[in-house]
């Protein structure tokens, strides 16, 4: 066990700055309006640090800033903009440590997975892309003997990123590191939730990129957000978010005919077919394991096995195993590398799945464990923390229809093949989805069956480099996380050339 000690105390490894201000041009610059906003901590709901509360002017001084930057980074070799990402991979992964802390302490989730999976993931990202851009290649056609069609990369420009407070490093990463290599210049909004983590992560790295090439706007949606989605000066706009949210950012970039990436909700079933209790060995055991996945990250997850459809032949026996191993997740204080289970994100979040737990209640899905927030003495007094819970129901149940993002999972049972198929696909949403069978036949046809962008097949909750992300239906539009994501940030050219002396004759 190691209990890291909390931002700016005694021998903590990381502080934050008492304030931080907009970051434009390769500086720090205070608000135009003046004004900031407290960014409390989930860990204990306590203030610890103040962020700009960013405006229209704001971002118009972003904007300003990446396009004076924009033309000189699209023309810089493919090997520097690599060796660049490599260099943030670099210096991140020697400061791996300060960075789960300081993620942990501003979201609220476990360091444990901020050390294991955040922060790696993140660093994987950049060195990935800067391979990537390596590889790519434009190309040619010969028409005929006489005319050439040339097709060159090229990167929109100035693009604006919004991302959201779930894994707000990982977050970023996954929006900057294609786009940088595709040589953008980004404004980028963190959410209102979590900007101080991105700002620390800035103070690492900020001397490796050029000025003006990577800006950031704090503030909340409506006053910093819609500007910078609105603005007729950026190509591109790529939001990570609620599906409400996303409507509107879509709204917006098609008032400039500017294209989008929408990475939005989800209501993802996980199917565990009879056959995974035929033995009790390692496989059981791994997909009890994925059964429990609803809690990763306090089920604050797009992709969250937030519906958990369990066949009827070892339903009861599956179920019960699953509610003891959700009993033995070990809530506590995030710092704390033991802890499995650490706070939600926000006190409207935590107001938000409490009143889903009693919308489970009064439309009468069963609790089997949990269904209670946790409130802690001493210093966890005053965090956003919930148990870990398990209803049983019927998909159509509200608690099986929309999203609630939290350490919330609803259990239904299936009869056969096609009942699970179609219990899985009743849903307005369509970004993963779970497969845990030892047959096969079975696992392609329902991962090919089921709609949905990701479907992790007896596994969940693994997001590499090289695996294309993203939804179908209302989850978004566009895929991350892949190289066909350099071609989302950028644009083709084709260079049509005749070699031949002669006129064509029409004249």
């Amino acid at each position: 066990m190691t209990r890291y000690a909390a931002p700016g105390t005694e021998g903590a490894i990381v502080s934050y700055e008492a304030r931080y201000d907009h970051y434009i041009g390769g500086a720090y610059v205070p608000p135009v309006l003046g004004r900031y906003f407290e960014n409390p901590s989930p860990v204990d709901g306590q203030p610890f640090t103040e962020i700009a509360r960013g405006t229209a002017e704001d971002v118009e001084r972003a904007l300003d800033a990446a396009h004076r930057a924009a033309p000189g980074w699209g023309r810089t070799p493919v090997a520097e903009r690599s060796d660049v990402l490599l260099k943030i991979a670099d210096r991140m992964e020697a400061y791996l440590e300060p960075l789960a802390v300081a993620e942990s302490w501003e979201n609220g989730k476990p360091v444990r997975e901020t050390l294991a999976a955040d922060i790696p993931l993140a660093i994987d990202h950049f060195r990935y892309f800067a391979g990537a851009i390596r590889t790519q290649e434009g190309s040619l056609g010969e028409v005929d003997d006489d005319t050439v069609a040339y097709h060159f990369h090229e990167p929109l420009g100035v693009v604006a990123q919004i991302i959201p407070w779930n894994f707000p490093l990982l977050m970023a990463a996954w929006k900057l590191a294609p786009a940088l290599a595709a040589g953008n210049a980004v404004v980028l909004k963190p959410a209102e939730q979590t900007p101080a983590s991105i700002h620390y992560w800035l103070s690492l790295v900020a001397d490796l990129l050029p000025p003006g090439v990577l800006n950031v706007v704090n503030g909340f949606g409506v006053e910093a957000g819609k500007p910078l989605a609105s603005s007729p000066r950026v190509a591109k706009v790529a939001f990570t978010g609620e599906t409400a949210t996303g409507r509107l950012i879509m709204q917006y970039a098609a008032e400039n005919i500017k294209p989008v990436t929408l990475e939005l909700g989800g209501k993802s079933p996980n199917i565990f077919f009879d056959d995974v209790w035929a033995h009790d060995d390692d496989f059981r055991d791994k997909a009890l394991e994925g059964f429990t996945m609803f809690a990763l990250n306090q089920g604050e997850v797009c992709t969250c096995p937030s519906r958990a459809l369990v066949q009827r032949g070892h339903y009861a026996e599956f179920l019960e195993a699953a509610v003891e191993r959700t009993r033995r997740i070990q809530p506590g204080h995030p710092l704390d590398t033991d802890t499995m289970i650490g706070a939600q994100a926000s006190h409207d979040q935590l107001e938000k799945i409490l009143s889903y737990l009693d919308i489970g209640r009064q439309e009468g899905a069963r609790i089997l464990t949990g269904g209670e927030r946790i409130e802690y003495d001493g210093e966890l007094k005053g965090g956003y923390y919930v148990q870990p819970t398990i209803f049983e129901g019927d998909n159509r149940m509200r608690v099986f229809q929309e999203e609630i993002f939290g350490p919330v999972v609803s259990v239904a049972s299936f009869g056969d093949f096609d009942d699970a198929v179609e219990i899985a696909n009743d849903t307005p949403y369509g970004l993963g989805a779970g497969v845990w069978t030892r047959d096969i036949n079975t696992a392609y046809r329902a991962g090919r069956a089921i709609q949905a962008g990701r479907v992790w097949t007896n596994c969940y909750h693994a997001y590499p480099a090289h695996a294309a992300f993203g939804g179908y239906k209302q989850s978004g539009i566009g895929r991350e996380t892949h190289k066909m994501m350099l071609e989302h940030y950028q644009q083709t050219k084709n260079v049509l050339v005749s070699y031949s002396p002669k006129k064509l004759g029409f004249f």
